[in-house]
């Protein structure tokens, strides 16, 4: 079985759910585990909706529930000119869903409202191409991942348990079929609903291959391939035609935007090669990731993350920033899910560069604040170049006000101001 993963870019519009048949039709001959992830900017559309809803802002809800509902819709309108009764009904059914929690009290923890909320995005995408790719004579079975993917209970960064997947994918796949499931979204074994992560839809598809043992997972993005940089923001960038699993990971753990930072360890160890390809152009062959492979050509590859803060704290009483203080801040860093992206320590402050989450980034400052002398410093970019050069450096280093410097053998990080 071979595992085609679809995100949001590939699935926008109605063009691109078409796009989606032409190119699962093409390998009509094998069978095919279609994931695919929440439509456009469908995520962050949800994430405004989880904010008003925290804030009891009844009409900013209404609002942004009747945007998602009308954009879904028209897609609809567009990939069925004659309607699709059964497919409307199922749509009509999650909206009413999702209405009936905008409607109560939030149940549970602030990232266990956001997934209940957030994972709508993926069960509506995936009724629409399913339906679509039926009617383009492409027989598929929809499943629901949270009945297919078992984890915990860290809702927003859920961990698979393993043994209980690969029974329930086991007993639910069968070969002669093609199946189509949402990435990011999973359950837990109360049927709750949890999360892989932001981005976790490469996951899921990752996942699926491990259990299944598949011959490949193609990732299908708006791209050729891994590029040595986003070409939306530097110049010149190059394919890279062969990468390591190892080298994937890293550039992954830096932030490039190709891959999930978890997505190639199940796939190294069962030795499944992960494709990327351009949903664009079939017959392009896109960068290969595997196992004993050069990076191919070997070049400075340049990630950028932005919407950064850097998080400054300092000890009241001029102590040193020993191990017990760091456990407690990486906790609570832990704790409101914001993941630490660089860190630079001295005597008696810690300096801190996580991403800038507006739901979360109040909530753990006020309790950092509790305990230490706190600056923070937002609006800011996050470089790094895996295999720099003086070059590279430079060309970063003209970018803005450099806050923050690191520097290891193989990997140059730089916080900008611009």
């Amino acid at each position: 079985m071979r595992i085609f993963k679809f995100g949001g870019a590939s699935v926008k519009d109605a063009e691109g759910v078409r796009r989606v048949a032409s190119i699962v039709n093409h390998f009509s001959e094998e069978d095919i585990f279609i994931v695919v992830s929440a439509m456009g900017k469908t995520t962050n559309a949800l994430e405004g909706l989880v904010q008003a809803f925290i804030a009891s802002n009844a009409e900013a809800c209404r609002g942004q529930f009747k945007t998602i509902k009308e954009a879904h819709l028209k897609t609809i309108t567009e990939l069925f000119p004659s309607g699709d009764a059964t497919l409307e009904e199922e749509i009509e059914e999650l909206f009413r869903q999702l209405d009936t929690i905008l409607n109560a009290p939030p149940v549970g923890s602030f990232n266990q409202v956001y997934d209940q909320i957030v994972s709508f995005g993926e069960l509506l995408s995936t009724k629409i191409v399913s339906a679509y790719l039926k009617s383009a004579n492409f027989p598929n079975r929809w499943l629901d991942a949270r009945r297919l993917i078992r984890t915990d209970q860290n809702f927003r960064a859920a961990r698979v348990n393993w043994n209980y997947t690969r029974r329930l994918v086991q007993e639910n796949v069968r070969p002669g079929n093609s199946y189509i499931t949402q990435g990011f979204i999973a359950g837990d074994d109360n049927f709750k609903t949890t999360t892989l992560g932001r981005e976790g839809s490469d996951y899921t598809a990752s996942v699926l291959a491990y259990v299944l043992q598949a011959q490949e997972l193609t990732i299908w993005k708006d791209v050729p391939g891994v590029l040595n940089g986003d070409p939306k923001v530097f110049e010149k960038t190059e394919l890279l035609k062969k990468i390591s699993y190892r080298e994937a990971i890293e550039l992954a753990f830096y932030g490039a935007s190709v891959i999930h930072p978890k997505t190639i360890q199940p796939l190294q160890e069962r030795g499944v090669p992960l494709r990327v390809r351009s949903f664009a152009d079939l017959e392009l062959e896109g960068t290969v990731i595997g196992e004993g492979v050069q990076l191919e050509p070997f070049m400075p590859c340049f990630i950028r993350k932005e919407k950064q803060q850097l998080i400054s704290l300092a000890t009241r009483d001029l102590a040193f920033i020993a191990e017990d203080h760091l456990s407690k801040i990486y906790k609570l860093f832990h704790q409101y899910g914001l993941r630490v992206n660089l860190s630079q320590h001295a005597a008696t402050s810690s300096s801190f560069c996580v991403n800038d989450d507006p739901i979360a980034s109040p909530a753990l400052l006020e309790q950092l604040k509790q305990s230490f002398d706190v600056s923070v410093v937002g609006d800011l970019d996050l470089f790094t170049v895996r295999h720099y050069n003086q070059e590279a450096i430079a060309e970063i280093q003209a970018r803005g006000r450099k806050l923050v410097e690191q520097v290891t053998m193989d990997t140059y990080q730089i916080v900008i101001r611009n």
